[in-house]
This record gives C-alpha cells, structure tokens and sequence, in this order.
C-alpha cells in the first residue's frame, strides 16, 4: 500500500523563494525610507536657504511694507533705493577699502606660513614635533575673549614705536588675524600634505629632478586643492571678522566692513531702524564672499577630482 504525502497550501515556502518574498516585502519599507530623508533634506535646506532669501527680500523692499503685518514672502514691490543708500554713505567706501586690504594681506599670510608648518609636521622629524602640535591644539581651545585685553596692550604699546603696526593700522590687525587663522590652517593642510606620498617625489628624484624640482612639479599640484581650500577659509574668517576689529580698531576713519554696518545701524536707531536699509547694507557684504567662492570653486572641484584619479 502506497502513502502519499499531503502538501498543505500553507506549507513553508521553498529555500529560493523566501529570500525574493522577503526583498519584496522590504522595497516598501525602502522606499519610504528614502521619500522620508528626502523630505527630510528638503526641509533642513528650506531652513539654510530661507535667512539668505529674506535678507535679499528684506533689501529690495521699501522699509513700509517691511514692516506691515503680515510680512510678504515674495517680491512684490521691489526696489534698489536701499541699495543705494548704503553704497553712498560716507562710512562705505573706507570700510570696503580697509576689509579687502587686510583680507587678502591675511591670506597670504597664512597660507606661506601654514603650508610651510604643514610640510614641516607632516614631512621631517624633529625634536619637539609632538610638542609643536599640542601647541596648535592648546591654542585653538582658548578663548577669543580673554586675549583682548593682551592684544590691544601690545598694539598699542608697539603702535607708539612703530605706527605701521600699532592701533588702527592694517599691518597690525592682520598680524592679530593671522595668529588667529593659522592654528587651524595648520591642521587642514596637514592633513592634505599627509595624504601625497612621499614615494612620488623620490620616484621623481630617481628620474633625475632635484628635491625642490620634484616638489614643485609633482606635489605642489596635488596640495593645490588644500591651499584652495585653506585661502576660502582665511578668507571668509577674515571678511567676517568683528571681534577683534571692534578692539584693534577703535577710529571711525579705520572701521572693516563689519564695524560698518553695525555704526550703519547705531546711525538708524536714532531715526528708527530702517530695516531695509540695513539688509541692503548686509547682501552688500555678503557679495564679495559670493564673488570668492565662485571664482575659486571650479579650480578647487577640479584639483580634487585630478587628487582621487591620480596614478
């Protein structure tokens, strides 16, 4: 007598069709996952995007209908009076004149002295490294704050030898600039100088080329990225820079643009803050910074995509 097994309609799938059962069920969840952090990213841009766009709405609306309630979220009477105003006022000229005069001096500061310390930590051994380092890092952890008093002193005690580099000189903030950009400097470019391999600059001296030959040809364009991206940074550190100005640089004929813009509002409370008039005054400092980052980022997006294909 035979037997034959009975299979149940609700027996256990076979071993090969579990594993595509249980991907099908999983799309689903996956999916909506993904529609979640995309939503999610939406809104957290939304939230980064929105100061810049009310502060450009803000400036190209009269200051009346700034202030009515409800606010407009469009453009709907627009104007450039308020930019005017701002490029016209006396204080904007020697302001703009003062920011980009230390601005650039400070970046060039920093990045010869940065690269150079960068190239020493990450290349050669030498008695007292490791004490160089924790210097760096010490340094980044004490306050802005509690160096005022230090540095005006010495300003203004240099300033009486040496008027070049005391108070209200550019010389002498961008001295206080670079003591401060530099730490940090140190340690993005480090990090890029760590990354080249010396290998290619000894592949380079068996092929003939001298030490500084080789460097120059085959790592200088490698750290071009790095040195890029340390310059943005020095940059918009001194361009933003208020702090320290506001100590170093108490004459109204010596004010940085920040220092600019916050007398620019002192001068409208007196009259009632004319709000409109200030953004224009904002968007305005903002536009180099904007000028900066668009010239540079093509070189910058190029020298690191040339980094990760190379060899």
């Amino acid at each position: 007598m035979s037997h034959y097994a009975v299979i149940s309609p609700t027996a256990a799938p076979s071993p090969a069709v579990a594993p595509a059962q249980r991907a099908a069920q999983r799309r689903p969840r996956l999916r909506a996952s993904k529609i979640l952090f995309d939503l999610l990213g939406i809104v957290t841009g939304l939230a980064w995007v929105f100061p810049v766009y009310w502060m450009i709405l803000s400036a190209l609306t009269p200051n009346a209908l700034l202030r009515q309630i409800p606010p407009s979220f469009l453009p709907t009477h627009t104007t450039l009076s308020n930019f005017k105003k701002a490029i016209t006022d006396p204080g904007f000229l020697p302001a703009l004149r003062m920011s980009l005069s230390i601005t650039l001096l400070t970046v060039a500061v920093v990045l010869a002295f940065a690269f150079l310390a960068a190239l020493a930590v990450s290349r050669y051994k030498f008695r007292g490294r490791k004490s160089f380092i924790l210097a760096i890092l010490i340094i980044q952890m004490l306050p802005a704050e509690g160096l005022f008093i230090a540095q005006y002193k010495m300003l203004s005690a240099v300033g009486l030898k040496v008027p070049a580099l005391g108070l209200n000189s550019v010389l002498g903030v961008t001295i206080l600039y670079s003591a401060a950009i530099i730490p940090f400097t140190i340690w993005m470019l480090r990090g890029f100088v760590t990354g080249v391999p010396v290998e290619l600059e000894e592949a380079a001296m068996v092929d003939g080329l001298s030490r500084p030959q080789a460097f120059l040809r085959i790592t200088f364009p490698l750290l071009a990225p790095g040195l890029v991206a340390s310059g943005v940074y020095a940059f918009l550190q001194a361009w933003n820079e208020f702090t320290i100005a506001l100590v170093a640089l108490p004459e109204q004929s010596a004010r940085t643009l920040p220092l600019w813009l916050r007398e620019f509002l002192n001068a409208s409370v007196n009259r009632g803050v004319d709000w409109a008039q200030v953004m224009a005054a904002s968007t305005i400092i903002a536009v180099p910074v904007i000028i900066f980052f668009l010239i540079v980022q093509n070189k910058m997006t190029s020298g690191l995509v040339a980094g990760a294909v190379k060899g």
